[in-house]
Order: C-alpha cells, then structure tokens, then sequence
C-alpha cells in the first residue's frame, strides 16, 4: 500500500430498504493531510462515515487503514485502529467534568475498579489540554454552563487521548463563531503538523473548505464525483461538481420597491437580555439580521413571537399597537417564525410530512367541527410541489428527509397560514448549497410579493446577498442599521464587536 495513504476505502456500496445510499465508491485519505467531504444532503457522506467508524456494514467493498484489512469490524475496532468521529450533535455528560468525559470509561484507578485516581486523571488531562494549546479549559471545569465551541474542544482533546490517526469531524463549525471557528482551524492545522494527523472535515461551509481543506471530495447521489486539490478549484467548479449543474446565482435577490412599514418595534426591553430595541420592518423587504453568537438576535425574534416576556417597549402592526403574549397571539397577527433549530424546535421528527404540514393549519380543514381529509391531501400536495420537497409520499416521516427538504416543509407550513410576516432564523444552517440556493430565491420571492420579511444568519455572505436592510447586534443592543449599498462585511464585524464610535 502506498505509504502515503492512511485510509482506503474501495468500491463501497450501502443499500437501504428501497434507496441505493453508496454505488461502488472509493476514497483515499492521506496521512497529515485536511480532507472536506462533500456533496448535498442525501448524497451519502454520513452513511460513508458511518461504514468507516463501523456504525454500519458495507454490503460490498474494503477498507483499509494502515495496509491492514480490516474484516467484521466494529465501533471498537476501528477505535482501536486510531479513528475517531466528532458527531455534528455533540453529546458530553454535562454533570462531569473535563477530564471525566476525555477519559470516561478509561479512568486510571488507585485500586482497580474500585477508585479512581483522580490527581493522576487531572493531571494527565491537563497535560494533554497544554499539549493543544487549550490552556482556557482545565481538567476539573464542569461541562454544565460551557459554550459549544469549548466543548468543540473538549471532543478533539477526547480524540487524541485516543492516540488518534484520523478524525472525522461533522459540520464542527455549524454552532460556533468566526473567532471561535479560526481557533479550531489553528489546533486543526497544528496536530496535522505536528503530529500527523489527517482529518475528515463535513461542511456546507465554502468559505471553510478553501481555508482548512488540502483536497476536497464530492459525493453526488450516493456516487463519488471524484476527488480535487483544494488550491486549484474553483468555488463555481466545486459547485457544479456537487449539484450536477452550475447555480449561476447563490443569491438570487429580486429587485423589489420597499413598501412602507409593516412592524414597529419601539424600546423593547427584556430584562438581563435586551436593551432599548428599535427598528421598522417594511412590506416588500428582507431584513438582516447579524452579530455575533449571544448577541441577541434569536431573543428579539422569541420576544416579538411571544416566547419570551417582554419587560417593557412597544410593538405595533401596521402602525396600531398589539399585545402578544404568546405564539397563538403572534400568529393571529399573520406572523410566521421558523426557529433556528429546525430539528429540536422546527420538526415534530416523528410525524408524517402530512402532520407537519397541517400543525398550525388545521383551521382551515375543519367544518362543523369535522376535518375535510380531501382539502388536507390538496393542501399538502400542492405545497410539497411548490417547494419542490424531494420525498416518496405525504406519509413519510419528516425526520428521514435531507435538511434542506425538512427546511422546505417548514417554511411551506407557515406560508399555509398566509402570514404577511415572516421571521426565518439561521434558514440556511447545514443545508447543502443547492437547497441554499432554492431558499434564498424562495425568500426573494416571497419579499416580492409583498411579505415582510425578518431574516437572522451568521454567515456574512448570506446577509450581505439577501438584506436589503441590515440590523446589527451586540451583548443586547443594536449597534447599527445598515442600507444595503453601504453594508460589507468589515462594518458588520465592527459593529457586532461592539467597536462603534
């Protein structure tokens, strides 16, 4: 085996009742090397992952990992073998400490299986945080109160107390900052230096694969497209690769005339949270939101939805003040909001793309207190070929749909409510980027029709292309609106840094 090659996986094929996931697909990891997989969702890379970390059986091929052949594999084998996955869901035991969830299952005792020497567990785990430069999380801190990004950085510690080859890492960056994302990058970029390491980098993320990525590869359909050096494709190359076709536009904004206003938000306050927050919505406008995590953003959204109590301030519709005190009031006021987590607070996982559908819209269906079962199969055929949502039938669970699709069937729930505003909160989060460009033109669309729309995202490009106005928030408050031909992304950064005059 070429010495070079840490993994080799060759002619790989998965099947699924029914779906064909993986068709013959071969792929080389190189040691020390950064390798981004690829491909929209539903194109295969988990359940690759998966075979690799032995999650699932292959139905036809091998891998091999160091020359060796592995047969029958398991979790703990391919574990052994020095491979490691950092799940997109981190799943830490929060009432532990640092050092008990690096080494949980792999305590050094004083009496063995009797006491755990905790001084001999502390400090090699303090060693090891020093090692990675990690010199702001401690072996005794609690998991309870950190942040995402930290424990981000207790998973890669975990990792490579394994003595870890290879790290797989799923959509790390989904949930942290900009400055919390470099931070990973710089640890990436020196255990692949220093002690080489390769490294599996999932993302949607563009702008990530061309800082952290040494070679990319794409998965389309279940088929690999092939395998590219990151230094020498182009982003427009990456994305026809992926999708099969060229988006001639990520960010499809329709010109629009901004009407006059539709939502007034005077002084709202809530209290250790919100301070003083002011800002119009107009008809035929998206609105951006930006700032940094824990800005605020997804507060005032809750707020203005009645999901969280407003200490004080004022909102007024279409110039007349209302009261809303909760989501029922909100969505009386022809307002629709679409949470950032589409999975934990968006979907009922477990329900029927029908179920979903039909959640806030059962209303319209019922008469004489009787549900008309004909006008719910009208109304959800017709929204699931107007947001083109990729499934074989109304009955199949929203939870086995791709993200993208799941976001389609969420926003097309709302629009079945005929809200005039709409709130969409991080709409693009780990959504592959044709589904991104589907949502986007939905949005602009949508503004031009007449919807006034309330869009948060954290990523720059996304608010830049989309806003025509944008808000930007810092520890509670704004800092700025900005017009969309004076907005670039060194003013957003200074002002959701605080750094205004």
């Amino acid at each position: 085996m070429d010495g070079e090659i840490l993994v080799r996986m060759e002619h790989i094929s998965k099947s699924f009742p029914g779906v064909k996931a993986l068709e013959d697909v071969s792929l080389d990891v190189k040691r020390g090397k950064v390798l981004a997989l690829m491909g929209e969702n539903g194109a295969g890379k988990s359940t690759l992952m998966k075979i690799l970390t032995g999650l699932y059986r292959m139905d036809t091929g091998t891998v091999t990992i160091d020359g060796e052949k592995l047969h029958n594999k398991s979790i703990n084998a391919v574990l052994q073998q020095g491979i490691t996955m950092i799940y997109q869901e981190l799943s830490p035991v929060r009432n532990m400490t640092v050092a008990e969830n690096i080494y949980l299952g792999r305590e050094p005792y004083r009496i063995k299986g009797v006491m755990v020497d905790h001084l001999k567990l502390n400090r090699q785990t303090n060693e090891l945080l020093d090692e990675l430069g990690l010199t702001d999380i401690r072996a005794g801190d609690s998991l309870a109160d950190m942040s995402v990004a930290k424990m981000q950085m207790v998973e890669i510690a975990k990792a490579v107390s394994y003595r870890s080859k290879l790290i797989i890492m799923d959509e790390p960056t989904s949930s942290i900052s900009e400055k919390e994302c470099q931070k990973l990058f710089q640890i990436v970029r020196r255990l692949k230096k220093e002690n080489n390491i390769s490294f599996i980098f999932i993302t949607h993320k563009m702008d990530e694969v061309y800082q952290i990525a040494d070679e990319i590869a794409v998965l389309r359909d279940g088929t690999m497209v092939g395998t590219y050096d990151a230094a020498t494709i182009t982003q427009n190359e990456l994305v026809a690769s992926m999708v099969g076709r060229e988006i001639t536009q990520m960010f499809p904004k329709l010109p629009a005339e901004i009407g006059e206003v539709k939502l007034s938000v005077r002084n709202m306050n809530v209290e250790g949270l919100l301070e003083d927050i002011s800002f119009d919505l107009h008809k035929v406008e998206i609105l951006g939101f930006a700032g940094l995590i824990g800005a605020g953003r997804s507060e005032v959204m809750e707020t203005l939805f009645g999901l969280r109590k407003m200490t004080s301030g004022e909102i007024l519709i279409d110039g007349k003040p209302v009261k809303i005190r909760n989501s029922a009031d909100a969505i009386k006021n022809k307002m629709a909001f679409l949470t950032e987590d589409r999975r934990g607070t968006g979907c009922f996982l477990e329900q029927s793309i029908r179920d979903n559908l039909m959640s806030c819209n059962w209303d319209q269906v019922i008469h004489a207190g009787k549900i008309n079962y004909r006008e719910v199969e009208a109304l959800c055929n017709e929204s699931v070929d107007k947001f083109a949502v990729k499934t074989p039938s109304l009955n199949a669970l929203i939870g086995n749909l791709s993200g993208g699709n799941q976001q389609k069937v969420l926003i097309a729930r709302w629009l079945m409510s005929l809200p005039e505003i709409i709130i969409v909160d991080e709409p693009t989060r780990g959504i592959d980027v044709g589904s991104k460009s589907e949502i986007h033109r939905l949005l602009s669309e949508l503004a031009q029709k007449g919807h006034a729309i309330i869009m948060i995202s954290s990523e720059l490009p996304e608010v830049l292309g989309m806003s025509d106005r944008i808000v930007v928030m810092y520890e509670g408050k704004i800092t700025g609106i900005l017009d969309r031909d004076e907005a670039d992304q060194e003013k957003i950064l200074t002002l959701a840094s605080g750094l205004t005059d």
